[in-house]
């Protein structure tokens, strides 16, 4: 289920919404501090945590998924935002450096084949950084904001996810302890909630980050392994298989009056 860009737009204006870009950007800067050099995509609805990124990266991009709708950006620029089928990109392969997710994987039909897709225009040893709501925490139980939509996940699910389309995990964040529900949200309270959830309730936060890198080779399980059975191909058509040879009757011989006979 996917929000329409009209109504997250609409969050992000409000006093509560500036508050999250605020926190969430500082916890993405704490992860990618710089982006010199490198070719940066964002996926979902990434706009609010692009900007510090614009003046140094080569090249800064914004995929919009079709069900949530597109908005141009950045204002008064020209526009960085492509509207895409949420599992496939109009980028060729190894063509990003780093891609960050958000509002995205949660509100996905298949959040495998989206990261599947990310990890093919990735390059080798290419970054993503993956935020969705938690579980666990209060964010994703509340309707008020674009955390509370879609299919919230624990920090086990996320690793086994990233795992199967070939991602190791590498590093791990948590963001939002403040409850949804504040009157009158302030940058100063906001902090102050940061540092006592971080030491307090970490485990219950509104948002994981996790970062991972692409992998390019992947091992093969015992049970894949030892699953493949080889079949002989050289036997003529009708030729009994060793099994129903064994099982056959035996044949008696012919006796002297009918070979006779014959």
């Amino acid at each position: 289920m996917h929000l329409d860009v009209v109504d997250l737009l609409d969050f992000y204006r409000l006093p509560l919404g500036r508050i999250v870009r605020e926190v969430v950007r500082t916890k993405i800067l704490d992860v990618w501090p710089s982006a010199t050099g490198d070719r940066l995509c964002g996926i979902g609805y990434p706009t609010p945590y692009l900007r510090p990124y614009l003046g140094e990266a080569e090249r800064v991009i914004a995929m919009m998924p079709a069900p949530q709708g597109v908005a141009p950006w950045p204002r008064k620029e020209p526009n960085k935002v492509a509207l895409v089928l949420e599992d496939m990109f109009a980028l060729p392969d190894s063509s990003i450096d780093k891609a960050l997710l958000v509002h995205s994987l949660e509100m996905a039909h298949n959040p495998r084949d989206v990261l599947r897709e990310v990890w093919r225009i990735l390059t080798p040893g290419g970054r993503i950084l993956v935020v969705v709501p938690n579980r666990s925490g209060l964010w994703a139980r509340m309707d008020s904001t674009p955390f509370g939509y879609g299919r919230p996940f624990s920090r086990g699910q996320m690793a086994v996810l990233l795992r199967d389309v070939m991602f190791a995990p590498v590093a791990w964040r948590q963001a939002l302890m403040m409850p949804p529900v504040l009157k009158r949200p302030r940058n100063a309270t906001a902090r102050a909630w940061e540092r006592l959830g971080a030491r307090v309730w970490p485990a219950f936060s509104g948002i994981i980050m996790v970062e991972a890198e692409k992998q390019l080779y992947q091992g093969v399980t015992a049970e894949t392994a030892t699953s493949r059975r080889l079949n002989p191909l050289f036997a003529p058509q009708g030729a009994l298989s060793a099994r129903e040879t064994l099982s056959a009757e035996p044949i008696e011989p012919l006796s002297p009056a009918s070979r006779d006979q014959i």
